[in-house]
């Protein structure tokens, strides 16, 4: 009986497998497979969960913050994209410190805070509204442009329905509404 399960198991976890690296492409490959004209980042490693209770969004202090390797994380990831090629018409970042650090060291252009891509997790930003924003703004881009968002995980997931670690990458075709996790690789 243990032989069944073991192999029942195995090959769940070798479907399952196949199934996330199908999903996930190289970024070239999943924006021009999608003609994505927005690429949406999770922040970089910020370690924790959450924010603390006395968070504020205009004290770094207050909030979770990248660790040094989130910061490596960041500068590695802003070569890699410089060195494939990528630019970006538009820079946006999320009001929160990670967020706005990421897109700073990421040094892809000028970096504009944008309230639509705020956490809306522990509710230190109003959900709904915070999704309309953003609703907004994807609906008025332009096929042309490329736009970098940098955001949370929880505000990719309601847009794309993909779940990202830091550092995570979504292209993401506004016409669409197709969505493709990738890497730099």
């Amino acid at each position: 009986m243990c032989r069944k399960v073991f192999a029942a198991l195995l090959w769940l976890f070798m479907v399952n497998a196949s199934y996330v690296s199908a999903e996930t492409q190289t970024l070239d490959d999943a924006v021009k497979a999608i003609n994505a004209n927005v690429l949406f980042m999770r922040h970089a490693l910020a370690p924790g969960f959450g924010d603390p209770e006395s968070f504020t969004v205009k004290e770094c202090a207050t909030q979770r913050n990248l660790s040094d390797e989130g910061r490596d994380q960041a500068r590695h990831i802003g070569a890699a994209l410089k060195q494939a090629g990528f630019a970006f018409d538009e820079v946006l970042s999320s009001e929160w410190c990670r967020c706005k650090e990421t897109a700073r060291l990421l040094d892809l252009g000028d970096v504009q805070t944008f309230s639509g891509l705020n956490s809306f997790f522990q509710s230190h930003a109003p959900k709904d509204e915070t999704l309309a924003i953003l609703r907004r703004k994807l609906d008025g881009l332009s096929e042309d442009t490329f736009t970098l968002m940098v955001t949370h995980q929880v505000v990719i997931q309601a847009i794309t329905s993909n779940s990202v670690s830091s550092g995570g990458l979504v292209a993401y075709n506004t016409f669409t509404q197709q969505a493709v996790s990738s890497s730099i690789d």
